[in-house]
């Protein structure tokens, strides 16, 4: 199955969800609301994304944007599936039990930005101190030591 097959397959399994799925670089791109982000994450491990290669957070300003590129060992395809996230309560439902692969790095994402994953088993620190106060990779992070870059880069 191709990616454009796919996206055929999505749309008649979920056909509220084919208005948000594109094809960008060769890859597909599922952009779901967050409250139906484990349910396209099932299906789309049930139709054979069997590995989770990336978590990832952006800080959009605004609001955060979680990132997940799931794989496809049969169908030598990829995914990214996303999903916007309240900056006032960053709050998502876990992934682990879909993949194991990210318990850590729903942590980093935690660590970093602040995201709670709901249903995570062990959402603490990993990067940073227990007692560090903050999440460095917001955008209205503010710490004296670090030397902001110029807005040209």
């Amino acid at each position: 199955m191709n990616i454009p097959e796919l996206r055929d397959h999505l749309c008649a399994i979920h056909p509220d969800l084919c208005p948000l799925f594109s094809i960008e670089f060769g890859d597909g791109v599922l952009s779901v609301p967050c409250e139906k982000l484990y349910d396209a994450a099932a299906d789309l491990r049930e139709l054979g994304f069997d590995r989770l290669g990336m978590v990832t957070a952006v800080d959009h300003g605004t609001e955060f944007e979680m990132v997940y590129r799931l794989h496809s060992r049969s169908m030598s395809a990829a995914i990214f599936l996303k999903c916007g996230v309240s900056r006032d309560e960053p709050r998502v439902r876990s992934l682990v039990d879909l993949w194991p692969a990210a318990l850590w790095q729903e942590r980093e994402a935690y660590d970093m930005f602040g995201i709670e994953f709901e249903g995570h088993p062990d959402l603490r620190r990993i990067l940073l101190p227990e007692g560090w106060e903050g999440f460095p990779l917001r955008k209205d992070y503010c710490d004296d030591r670090v030397v902001r870059r110029p807005d040209y880069i």
